[in-house]
């Protein structure tokens, strides 16, 4: 072995020892999603406009984040991530928390408490009552009691800002629950000079506008201790507990944006995540191996490496900024799987070029050089494109969607280390020890002489066909073709222990005055169903199911709900990531194959897939959503990749086939880079059809979006950029 090679086995070597070692403990350097190991995801909105100033809504903000830190610290979750987003948004993430109704309760309790002086005159609260309330009093009801009226002073007599602690007690009966609460020194000190100077006197306890109670005053309360009584439930009087002692909110909050995965769907997803990564990696490796054989088994070997360095980095990025939280979500899953089957375009494209060069007559050696040397411009490429869809994917796609974007990153930059430097230390290790003297290999098209430029005009009237019909039905639907993502509403799905129709539920839910719910079951999970409605219905359907269909017992899967601004944002969003990445796409294929003809008309061509795909979406009864754009701007890089390898051809051609005119040269071009268009289209194909059969419901609508774009992207290189480009191009020279 020369020392080049011993340097070149070192560094492969060193990279996949760092790998290992980065994701040792795994446990601890991976850290799953919330999809994958359940818990709720939060936008909250702080409710800030009417303040005055912009530093009085600067300041709600930072108090808002600072009593839901002690809120959440109390309910003792761990791994909690709470970020600020914007002027008045707050990210709150709270891994294997399940209990929603609980969860949202401890979040949006204000938990503003004020005692307030009761005006004991009966006079005055029967002219109150009458509608005559007196100047500067206000009525109200007691929230127990069966809603006695109260007529209490409009002034704060004291706030709650002086409690120190807020603990849960029970009467001397030890059945009712009660609260009881300790001042520090201030708050002792002005709740004594209150309960001192109105003695004999009524003193109303009122959190967030409703009055709990109101005790009389019998004796001075000096101690700093005070409690509140009422028909309390335990859990409730806990919870208003924690809220009391963690402060108050400044302003309310609303959720904008809610996903809560339950732990057995995220059990689910990750046996479906594991089962669809290992049936598609087999399904590649195993084409791989039949058609190129030895080429095939280094590929192979290459893409385990692959894997191992996505994983590794994510480890690797959690141990340099343990405050990064990078997570391996299911898009994130799904990102690795449709990884490997790019990566294999790379070691197809330099099998085909080894494959080409031995066809001349070049001995094995250097057909093995030539090949990687001519592969190069177009691997480089194609992965440059594919990033700019990932960048722009990461800059506007929300948890999940990051989590796809990371993990196609790092497997795109991790294919050009292992396609380019691995691959060939292996070829080159294989020639120097004489173990190989030739690399037999299957052949797809012996010597393809088809006309693909005289089929423009039926592909041009397909493709309208196509676009239009999607056109018309987007029309037709308006709002309903977005998902929630985009048009706001909620999702709730639920697994049931028995099978149940979509009709019978529907009727259900009528009956209960849930209405206009959209129903969806699954032919291959007949126990599944997931609920869309516009409003957020999780309580009443979940009494519905329980009162209408006691024994057939159900699981909360997820609920997902988005508000219509979010959804308005993520949808402007989702058009900015589109827009952006194709302009990216253009200006990095104009700057470097200097022509801007060719950047253009392969814009125009995306723009195509894009609309063929969505059309083809639509027409399909399904909904546009995050997942959806996620897909769509993969197809962008993928179509990219599929344009750049011919028109890499044509620049390498246009050279040696002088006296030919440019739509021999491309349709000769075409013809030559056939059978890697095929295959990697066929691979790439496989693994998306891989998380359609095994990948779980979540991930469905994502892999029937990627086997139509896959399909339709190569199509529309071969017939649409072509065309295209020979149309702008005209009369000039290449």
């Amino acid at each position: 072995m020369t020392p080049e090679l011993r340097k070149r086995f070192f560094i492969i070597l060193a990279v996949i020892a760092g790998c290992f070692a980065s994701l040792i403990p795994i446990n601890k350097r991976i850290n799953l999603g919330l999809d994958l190991k359940g818990g709720m995801h939060l936008i909250l909105k702080v409710e800030n406009d009417n303040l005055p100033t912009e530093q009085a809504k600067e300041d709600a903000v930072l108090k808002s984040m600072e009593v839901l830190r002690n809120r959440i610290d109390g309910l003792g979750v761990g791994e909690t991530l709470l970020q600020r987003q914007g002027q008045n948004e707050i990210l709150l993430q709270l891994p294997g928390v399940t209990d929603r109704d609980k969860a949202l309760e401890v979040i949006g309790r204000v938990a503003r408490l004020e005692f307030h002086l009761v005006d004991a005159d009966e006079s005055h609260l029967k002219d109150a009552l009458a509608g005559h309330v007196p100047d500067g009093e206000e009525l109200m009801v007691m929230k127990r009691e069966d809603g006695a009226p109260i007529l209490i002073d409009k002034d704060v007599a004291m706030d709650g800002e002086g409690i120190k602690d807020a603990q849960v007690d029970f009467s001397s009966t030890g059945l009712q629950p009660k609260i009881t609460m300790s001042f520090n020194d201030k708050g002792t000190k002005e709740f004594g000079d209150l309960t001192t100077a109105h003695v004999n006197e009524r003193l109303a306890i009122v959190l967030d506008n409703e009055i709990l109670s109101a005790p009389n005053i019998r004796e001075p309360i000096l101690t700093g201790d005070a409690e509140i009584t009422g028909d309390f439930k335990v859990e409730e009087a806990k919870l208003l507990a924690l809220a009391l002692r963690t402060g108050a909110l400044p302003v309310p909050m609303t959720v904008e944006e809610e996903r809560t995965i339950g732990p057995l769907l995220g059990k689910d997803s990750i046996e479906a995540g594991i089962k669809a990564t290992i049936l598609g990696g087999v399904a590649i490796v195993f084409f791989m191996c039949l058609y190129y054989f030895v080429g095939g088994f280094i590929a192979s070997a290459a893409l385990a490496i692959n894997l191992l360095m996505i994983m590794g980095s994510m480890g690797l990025l959690n141990i340099l900024m343990p405050d990064s939280q990078v997570t391996l979500t299911l898009p994130g899953i799904a990102g690795i799987i449709l990884t490997l089957g790019m990566a294999v375009d790379a070691n197809v494209l330099i099998n085909e070029r080894i494959r080409e060069e031995i066809d001349n007559g070049r001995p094995l050696a250097a057909s093995i050089n030539t090949g990687y040397g001519r592969a190069w411009s177009a691997i480089l490429d194609s992965h440059v494109t594919s990033l700019i869809a990932a960048f722009f994917l990461f800059q506007f796609g929300s948890g999940p969607i990051k989590g796809f974007a990371i993990t196609l990153s790092t497997g795109l930059i991790a294919s050009l280390f292992t396609s380019i430097y691995v691959t060939r230390t292996c070829f080159n290790w294989l020639l120097s020890a004489r173990i190989i003297k030739s690399l037999p290999m299957m052949h797809l098209f012996k010597k393809p002489d088809f006309n693909f430029l005289n089929k423009k005009y039926i592909c041009f009237a397909i493709s309208g066909s196509i676009i239009i019909a999607g056109a018309v039905d987007f029309i037709h639907k308006k709002d309903t073709a977005f998902g929630i993502d985009f048009a706001g509403g909620q999702i709730q799905e639920f697994k049931f222990s028995q099978p149940i129709t979509a009709d019978a539920l529907r009727g259900l839910l009528k009956q209960g005055n849930v209405e206009n719910a959209v129903i969806q079951t699954f032919p291959n999970a007949p126990q599944n169903v997931i609920i869309r409605t516009q409003q957020d219905t999780h309580a009443q359907v979940v009494a519905i199911f329980k009162s209408r269909m006691p024994d057939n017992a159900f699981q909360v899967l997820r609920i997902e709900k988005v508000g219509p601004v979010v959804g308005q944002a993520l949808r402007i969003k989702a058009i900015y990531a589109i827009v952006l990445a194709m302009l990216g796409m253009l200006v990095y294929i104009g700057v470097r194959f200097k022509h801007f003809s060719f950047g253009a008309a392969a814009v125009v061509a995306i723009f195509h897939d894009v609309l063929i795909t969505l059309s083809l979406l639509l027409l399909f009864g399904r909904q546009i959503d995050l997942l959806v754009v996620t897909a769509i701007l993969t197809i962008t890089g993928y179509s990219i990749n599929d344009a750049i390898i011919i028109y890499d051809r044509v620049r390498e051609n246009v050279p040696k086939m002088k006296n030919k005119s440019l739509p021999d040269v491309i349709n000769e071009s075409i013809n030559q880079t056939l059978a890697r268009t095929v295959l990697t289209t066929f691979m790439t194909t496989l693994s998306a059809l891989s998380l359609y059969f095994v990948g779980g419901e979540v991930l469905n609508t994502f892999a029937v979006v990627l086997i139509r774009g896959f399909l339709f992207g190569t199509y529309s290189t071969v017939w649409v950029v072509s065309p295209l480009f020979l149309w702008w191009q005209g009369d000039k020279k290449w």
